[in-house]
């Protein structure tokens, strides 16, 4: 699937062909992959691979998941002159795009990790690239969430809309779907979180609500369901995410990872 992925995304960039190469031959060269702003390395794996696929040498001074500060070289390239420039961009774009989601992730990371929670991600990533920055989220110390509906049974207000009576669909579903498969429930108020909570799922996401809320919610489960798990979801930022983390959920899922992510400054330097 790698492959595939970064085969794909060197061809869109290469097209036909690279005219540059129609001009001179190529000649021996290397090049050096500078971080110019601070970050967390990502993408080592994908590059990997299309080192292998356009036969270049590729040594890393940085691993998946390392930080890096402006400055630092994260690695050194070596081949003819025409593969390192045909291959420039789509290497940079990898390690660019995954290492930004990685940067951002690690901050939330490391917000919440001191309270015992695990950050999750979410489905709102970039068409055909859930792979790729889902990898990029744990390379920064995430936990996937779902990657696709058939993961879990997730029952969104949407989904509540067409369900008469909770309790029942639940006990239904058991009876379908694998018998390993989770079941979560989303709850916008307290007493939807209750309703939940009694209709048996195993996870209650408590969407949109103030962190004050979910402490109240917390309580309840503790009291009342302890074997259930709490999810807190619904515009969480850096700002406010230690909040929630401190209301005792077990998890907390944003897709600001993926979709607020700004990215880093990294460039090529030939030799």
């Amino acid at each position: 699937m790698i492959k595939k992925f970064v085969k794909k995304t060197l061809d869109e960039d290469v097209g036909r062909g690279d005219l540059y190469a129609l001009v001179e031959p190529a000649v021996n060269a290397s090049a050096k992959i500078i971080a110019k702003s601070d970050g967390v390395v990502a993408g080592v794996v994908y590059i990997d691979v299309l080192a292998e696929l356009e036969a270049f040498e590729l040594r890393w001074n940085k691993v998946d998941g390392e930080s890096f500060v402006k400055g630092d070289i994260i690695a050194t390239i070596s081949g003819d002159s025409h593969t390192l420039l045909r291959i420039e961009r789509t290497l940079l774009n990898i390690l660019l795009h995954a290492s930004s989601i990685a940067t951002l992730t690690k901050q939330y990371r490391d917000i919440v990790e001191p309270y015992g929670v695990k950050l999750l991600d979410t489905r709102k990533t970039r068409p055909m690239l859930r792979n790729f920055e889902k990898y990029a989220t744990r390379i920064g110390g995430a936990v996937n969430h779902r990657m696709g509906l058939d993961d879990s049974l997730m029952i969104k207000d949407t989904h509540l809309r067409t369900i008469k009576n909770l309790k029942e669909y639940i006990k239904k579903a058991r009876k379908e779907i694998p018998f390993t498969t989770k079941i979560e429930v989303e709850a916008e108020t307290f007493e939807m979180a209750k309703e939940a909570f009694y209709a048996g799922c195993d996870i209650v996401m408590c969407d949109n609500m103030r962190p004050e809320q979910v402490r109240e919610i917390v309580e309840y489960r503790n009291e009342n369901y302890g074997h259930i798990l709490l999810e807190a979801s619904g515009n969480i930022s850096l700002e406010t995410i230690e909040s929630y983390a401190r209301s005792g959920v077990d998890a907390i899922s944003t897709g600001a990872l993926t979709h607020q992510s700004k990215w880093i400054d990294l460039s090529m330097k030939m030799d």
